[in-house]
This record gives structure tokens, sequence and C-alpha cells, in this order.
């Protein structure tokens, strides 16, 4: 089998042991390095000496995704340019990249913790990998390929779109796995099943990730594929890239890396820790980064702690999978809706395809009126199409406590993303 890349640790005593000496390091080399944090801690009235437990990391002060676009071109930089030794950058909803440094220690520690998701998808040194996510200045491309040559696969870094090529190489190179994001992994099965080449490609497991995933989209890609596997991987180019988790093949949650970093779930409006079980917004705390540190940084993302011990013995802990954004909610009739929930009550519910839009529009007598376009499940009757769309109606009434239309779309009419989908529009103006 070769090299291991799971964190040799036995008790969850010894993990708290090296999260606290994680954690004394990072405030310690931020304050000792970085201009925004010495600046940051002493307004807040922290020192590094402060430090003498995890609970103390709640004196910490947050950083969020502002502090990185005020701080453009090199925000949270805590080491010398000299040993900096790359960029990424993910896009800025205001126009500015936010931008994070790398030096080589940490382009290696994101190395070896992305062939750990490798390994924990269950691949071998004799498995190959199509990479069809992103080249260029996001973290996407390079991650997969940097891990899985880590790792030692065989890396076949094709990047999204392409249909063509993709397929040819699927058939071709006969790849085991296949990275991409949801949406990607789903638009290959359906083209895999339009060209008819199910039988002759040798996929056995997807790892997907990049957006939100319902049950449905996992069964369907699944089906379309024939793969026995679809793992969830995380990913945040702040905290190094994708690769900081991933579900192991019994599919409790995705087990995330507590020996590089520190995630607190937190209530989004009083910032107060939400109990294990309950939604929360990730933020997270790093252990080793060097260059771009992060303490306390506010993610955005929704999702919940597992407090349990997965089966597969693991001594990581867990977090679901990403219910969505803190600031993806929308508000419809005084209401604070996630599109997850949505995506919830559709999972759910028998003869519905994987893809559906949320439209919110407001009519001339002032109110907000929603429509939930579905389409329904490949070769069901569309003369069931009014029985279903009741039965949707009634669940979204009864989860969300919101009155939504629902329209019910052929199967295949929605449009298909090589990246993410978008599956909100609001038309309602302010």
């Amino acid at each position: 089998m070769g090299r291991s890349f799971m964190p040799k640790i036995r008790t969850e005593r010894e993990l708290k042991r090296i999260q606290l000496e994680g954690l004394q390091w990072t405030v310690q080399h931020a304050y000792k390095n970085s201009e925004f944090y010495r600046r940051r801690l002493d307004e807040a009235g922290v020192h590094p000496r402060h430090i003498k437990s995890l609970k103390d990391i709640a004196k910490l002060p947050f950083t969020t995704a502002d502090d990185l676009r005020d701080g453009y071109p090199f925000p949270l930089r805590s080491a010398p340019f000299e040993r900096i030794v790359r960029i990424h950058a993910s896009s800025g909803t205001t126009g500015k990249r936010k931008v994070l440094c790398y030096t080589q220690k940490d382009i290696d520690d994101w190395a070896n913790m992305f062939a750990r998701c490798y390994e924990m998808a269950g691949l071998t040194k004799t498995d190959r990998v199509q990479i069809a996510v992103g080249y260029g200045v996001w973290t996407a491309g390079v991650g997969f390929q940097l891990g899985c040559e880590r790792f030692g696969a065989l890396a076949i870094p094709v990047g999204p779109g392409n249909l063509d090529m993709q397929c040819q190489f699927l058939e071709d190179f006969q790849p085991t796995a296949l990275c991409a994001t949801a949406s990607m992994a789903l638009l290959m099965g359906e083209e895999v099943q339009k060209r008819g080449l199910r039988n002759r490609i040798a996929l056995k497991k997807v790892i997907m990730g990049s957006e939100r995933s319902s049950d449905s989209m996992r069964a369907k890609m699944k089906d379309l594929l024939g793969v026995e596997h679809v793992f969830d991987i995380p990913g945040l180019t702040e905290l190094y890239g994708p690769g900081t988790g991933l579900d192991c093949v019994y599919h409790e949650g995705i087990h995330y890396w507590a020996d590089y970093y520190i995630l607190e779930l937190l209530d989004p409006e009083t910032l107060e820790p939400v109990p294990p079980g309950e939604i929360g917004e990730m933020v997270v705390t790093t252990l080793r980064k060097e260059a771009s540190p992060l303490i306390r940084y506010r993610t955005r993302d929704l999702t919940k702690l597992i407090p349990k011990r997965c089966s597969c013995g693991s001594i990581l802990p867990m977090h679901d999978r990403l219910l969505g954004r803190s600031d993806d909610m929308f508000i419809f009739r005084a209401v604070n809706i996630y599109p997850g929930q949505i995506d919830h009550v559709l999972s759910n519910t028998e003869g519905v395809g994987s893809e559906y839009q949320i439209l919110l529009d407001r009519k001339e007598d002032g109110r907000d009126y929603m429509t939930v376009r579905v389409e329904r499940s490949e070769g069901a009757d569309p003369a069931r199409d009014q029985a279903l769309a009741s039965r949707i109606e009634e669940e979204i009434k009864k989860q969300i406590l919101v009155s939504a239309r629902v329209e019910i779309v052929n199967y295949g009419t929605l449009p298909r993303s090589e990246r993410k989908s978008k599956r909100v529009f609001d038309n309602r103006g302010d």
C-alpha cells in the first residue's frame, strides 16, 4: 500500500493537544508577522500569551471576506515574499478577488491533506483519476492534481467542459475515478447515457464538490455513471482549497482534518456556538498555515457537526454536507429560507429529477410569490404532474411554512452547467 496520509492519532485527547499547540503557534505567528493580525488582536485586547486552552479561541476576533478584499492584493500575509511560492484567488463578489499566499510548506501540507482524501475514498496507486475541474488561479484543478500525484495515482488533467474530450478520455484511458463539480458530474452522466458509453467505461468512484448536492443528484450520478460511491469534498480557497475533508465509504458525514484546522459552528446572528447536530456557520482557524493563516474566519458556509464517531472508527470528527451559505438565505413573506430547505423537500419526493429552480417575483398587489420549477424524473408519466406538484406544495407548506407554486417541467429542460448551477432567481427588485 505504501505511505499512509492519515494522522497517527489514537485519542481525542491527543487530537486536542495537537489543536492547542497549533492554535498557540498560529496566534503567535500571525501576531509577530502580520500587521493586520497584530492590529486586530491588539484592538481585541488579546495577546498570544492569553491562549492557554482551546476554550480561549472564543477570545480571538473574527476574520471575514471583507478583510481579504480590504487587504488586496496580499491580505493576511504573514510570511516574507521570498518565502512565498504561489498565490491562488477566488472570485470576489464586489470585483476584487480574495487572494491567498502559499509557502512551500503550505503547498506540501495541502498536497498531504488532499492525498488523505484519495486514501479515505479507498483509491490505490493503480487508480486513474480524470480531473474535470477548473485550472488556473482557482485552487480546484491544481489541488486535485497535486493531491493525486502526491498520493501516487495517475492524474488525467482534463479541466472543465469539453464533453467530447471528456467522453473520449473516459473510454480511451479508462479512468476509475472522476473529480468534478456536482453539476459537471451529472452532466457527464447524462452524456455517457446519451452516447451509450456506460458499458465501455471503468468509473468506480466520483469525487465531487464545490456546490450543494442533493440525495437525488447523487443517486442520479451513481445510476448514470454506474459508480459504487459518490464522495463529497469540501473546498474553500481561503483554507488551502479543496481537500480539507471527505466522507468515507460509510457516507455518514464528512471527516474533516481537525489536525490542520479547528472548525467552530456558530449562529450567524449571535456568533455563539450552536449545539452539535444544529445548523451553524462554519468558522475556521488554521493550525499550520504560514503565508495566510486564518483566525476565526467566517466562511458563510452552513452545516452541522455530527456528534458521533463514524462506523469506520476514524478519530477524525465529521460535519454534515454543506447545507448552503448564510448569505444565500432569502427572505420570503418574513420567513428566512435557505435553498437547501427546498432541496431537502425535493430530494425526499418520489418522481422528481435532480434539477430545479426557485423563482421569486413581486406582483402588482405588492405581495411576493414563489415558483419552484422542478424536472420530473426521467421516464415519469406527465399525466401525474398535477399530483406531484400538489404533493411538493404541501411538503413546502408543512416544512418551511410558506406557500409556493410548483411547476413540473420535462426531464432535461432546465440548464445544465459545467460549473455551479444557479438555483435562485430573485426578480423582486430592491
